[in-house]
């Protein structure tokens, strides 16, 4: 018992909690499911739409050939580092495709072809890893939030947007992505806590990849599932199938919808599997066998996709055809213009700090300006 009667105390004296003492009389609604979430393969494929899951198919096999791209682009010196989400484009795609214009993307650092899949010039995705700016784009006209390099701390920001915008009445709804590893960071608690308590309308999408960095979930965290920590706050936990775009469509616009309509926040897990190594600098051969990669393999989004597609007779071999010079011409265009060297001016390192210069900021641009005057001469 939480709150108990004082012995030997009368009716009188008894001790009644206010209402927002009582735990939740029953939190079976808000547990996930004991397996992720499919669709495609079962039964529930024969009711997608063939146009929606046809745009998909485009948008998975660009997005595959824009990883291959950029981690091409890493080797040849034009990026500093790329973190690759091959393997991972269904969660990253429909992250991106479910949400409306108003609303906002919160993007990590290996989010960047979910910022691409909504709209964001490849160019633009990439200034950040190429080291030019460290954002090669306005926020606010996309409406997706800086790439976060830290782990986790884009989820807060992601509450604190939505519930401004719910104060204000606007019907926006912030999708926040994370990996298995941002969640055991403080500001994963934080976010999820504020978020419940203030019923903001948003969505956290975590890509359960298997590893952070080295270390595998196992060694993170003993819970069922990531998605079961969704009960700890009071929101719904869904855990689906992170490789399959049908079913992550599905929940994430469910959550989305839920949110917008004043139901609050919803902890997706998407189980996938990290395809490629961490990024450029790591040796993914440490701590995985290969047999364990060619094992997921079987399990790719884009093939899953294709073959749901093909089989239904909802995509053929000219759809297929298209799709690839689609992404092909995509590649070439970004591979042209990230081979061209970027003009960049020393200055802006003190552009877009504050909004108005502090006077110590104004005496290092002073200093830094002479000595460039002083090199020039």
């Amino acid at each position: 018992m939480t709150v108990q009667e004082l012995p030997g105390a009368g009716a009188s004296h008894r001790v009644t909690p206010p209402p927002a003492w009582r735990p939740r009389p029953d939190a079976a609604p808000l547990l996930p499911d004991p397996e992720p979430y499919r669709v495609l393969g079962t039964a529930a494929a024969e009711h997608l739409d063939p146009a929606l899951m046809r745009r998909y198919y485009a948008e998975l096999v660009r997005g595959r050939r824009y990883n291959a791209q950029a981690t091409a682009l890493t080797r040849q010196g034009r990026l500093a580092v790329y973190p690759s989400t091959v393997g991972q484009e269904a969660a990253e795609i429909a992250a991106a495709l479910v949400l409306e214009e108003q609303d906002w993307l919160f993007p990590s650092y290996r989010d960047t072809l979910a910022a691409v899949a909504r709209g964001l010039d490849p160019v633009e995705a990439l200034t950040l890893l190429r080291g030019d700016w460290h954002t090669g784009y306005d926020p606010r006209e996309h409406r997706i939030a800086p790439l976060c390099t830290p782990l986790a701390t884009q989820l807060p920001h992601a509450v604190g947007v939505a519930h401004a915008a719910r104060l204000r009445g606007d019907e926006v709804v912030a999708l926040a992505m994370v990996g298995d590893g941002g969640t055991s960071e403080g500001d994963f608690h934080e976010a999820l806590n504020f978020a419940a308590v203030w019923q903001a309308p948003v969505v956290f999408l975590v890509q359960n990849n298997g590893f952070a960095i080295s270390v595998p979930l196992a060694k993170q965290t003993a819970a069922p599932s990531l998605a079961h920590k969704a009960v700890g706050y009071g929101m719904p936990g869904r855990l689906v199938d992170g490789n399959d775009v049908a079913a992550l469509h599905e929940v994430l616009t469910e959550a989305v919808k839920r949110a917008r309509s004043g139901g609050g926040p919803t902890l997706i897990e998407a189980v996938t599997y990290r395809m490629e190594a961490h990024t450029n600098a790591d040796d993914a051969t440490r701590y995985r066998t290969d047999s364990e990669v060619e094992a997921w393999k079987a399990h790719d989004p884009v093939g899953l996709l294709e073959r749901e597609l093909t089989g239904r007779g909802w995509l053929d071999e000219s759809g297929v055809q298209e799709a690839r010079d689609a992404a092909e011409a995509m590649a070439a265009d970004l591979r042209e213009r990230m081979n061209a060297d970027p003009v960049t001016d020393p200055m802006d390192l003190f552009a877009h700090v504050y909004a108005e210069q502090t006077g110590r900021l104004r005496e290092q641009a002073a200093m830094l300006r002479a000595e460039l005057e002083a090199e020039g001469e």
